[in-house]
């Protein structure tokens, strides 16, 4: 699968908002449901080529690149969960799409469920790739480990860090290199930005008023080793009765990219499910 460009069915679009021109794409059915594709951190849109191409012909698809990555820089305002749903808010309200499928991968679950909190209205269905739950409440050790990673970062050699990251997102040789090529467009200091907002995603008292109450897909890879996705992914299924939970073999963080066929045809009969 080419990860090097954008698919020719989509059109490019910017929204300049709060000193940020965000960069979405938009295309498809136009008359069908929107599924709106949210990536992880350091990533971009092009992550999720091989669903826009087996989406577009029955649903309208969008990606963007969110603030402080791929194409939406300078990143303009400090970086956090909600200003990320925030400006996907406004990209909806563009186009004027009131309701939508919201797909995201990692941060861009962590941007998903904060959506949900803002605007529950908006969201028909919501699809997680490789993320945890905004919900649950985690140990103060699990907490305190993940904020430890900051002045880690800190000192950490971009270079170095950008190799780690990349090896260790995907499974697979051509998505590793498209990780590489993707976290290179973000600098340090944005990616130390990025990186802040995901370790204030999770906390001790978590949320545990917060549930999905819409149909809700939880994806994960079979040998995703991030965080405690793997763990805490079953007990997300469990707390909202509206979730299925599939795990995806032969498939690491960026599961719907070491193993599109698997995941496309889950989404395909998740979505084939919905009244829509």
């Amino acid at each position: 699968m080419d990860y090097t460009s954008t698919p020719a069915m989509l059109k490019q679009c910017i929204l300049h908002k709060d000193g940020c021109p965000l960069h979405y794409w938009i295309g498809g059915q136009t008359d069908r449901p929107t599924v709106v594709m949210m990536h992880g951190a350091t990533m971009d849109h092009r992550m999720f080529n091989t669903q826009v191409k087996a989406l577009h012909s029955d649903f309208q698809v969008l990606v963007w690149d969110a603030r402080g990555h791929g194409q939406s820089q300078p990143t303009g305002t400090q970086i956090t969960l909600d200003v990320f749903a925030r400006d996907m808010i406004a990209i909806l309200d563009q186009h004027n799409i009131e309701s939508c499928i919201l797909m995201g991968q990692s941060l861009g679950g962590y941007i998903a469920q904060t959506i949900h909190q803002i605007a529950s209205e908006r969201i028909q269905a919501m699809i997680i790739i490789g993320s945890t739950p905004i919900a649950k409440p985690y140990s103060f050790l699990e907490v305190a480990v993940l904020k430890a990673t900051m002045p880690l970062f800190h000192i950490m050699p971009h270079g170095y860090f950008s190799k780690l990251t990349a090896d260790n997102t995907a499974i697979t040789e051509p998505v590793q290199q498209y990780a590489l090529e993707a976290v290179r467009q973000v600098p340090k200091d944005e990616f130390l930005n990025i990186w802040k907002s995901v370790t204030l995603a999770i906390d001790t008292q978590g949320k545990p008023d917060f549930h999905i109450d819409v149909p809700l897909l939880l994806l994960h890879g079979d040998q995703d080793k991030t965080g405690t996705i793997k763990r805490d992914m079953p007990w997300w299924a469990d707390h909202d009765g509206h979730a299925a939970l599939h795990i995806i073999p032969s498939a690491g963080h960026n599961a719907n990219q070491d193993n599109p066929s698997a995941t496309n045809q889950i989404i395909i009969d998740f979505l084939a499910k919905l009244a829509l």
